[in-house]
């Protein structure tokens, strides 16, 4: 499991998720959606334009190299 706080988010996953590679994001406790990291759009709920922002520079970062390897 891969956890990263930015922004005022928890951004969590997991390696064994059985659906499409995605990213549970959180603000405190409640889950804002479920992003679909390859394919850049969500899974379920709503994603701000400030969540997707965090996201692109997570992933410029190099935060989600170990889902990459699974793609």
């Amino acid at each position: 499991m891969g956890k990263v706080r930015r922004g005022g988010y928890i951004f969590t996953w997991q390696l064994e998720d059985h659906l499409s590679i995605h990213l549970h994001v959180y603000r405190g406790n409640k889950l804002v959606c479920r992003w679909m990291l390859f394919e850049g759009k969500e899974l379920s709920g709503k994603a701000s334009t400030k969540v997707i922002k965090i996201i692109d520079e997570l992933k410029k970062e190099g935060a989600f190299k170990e889902l990459e390897k699974l793609k």
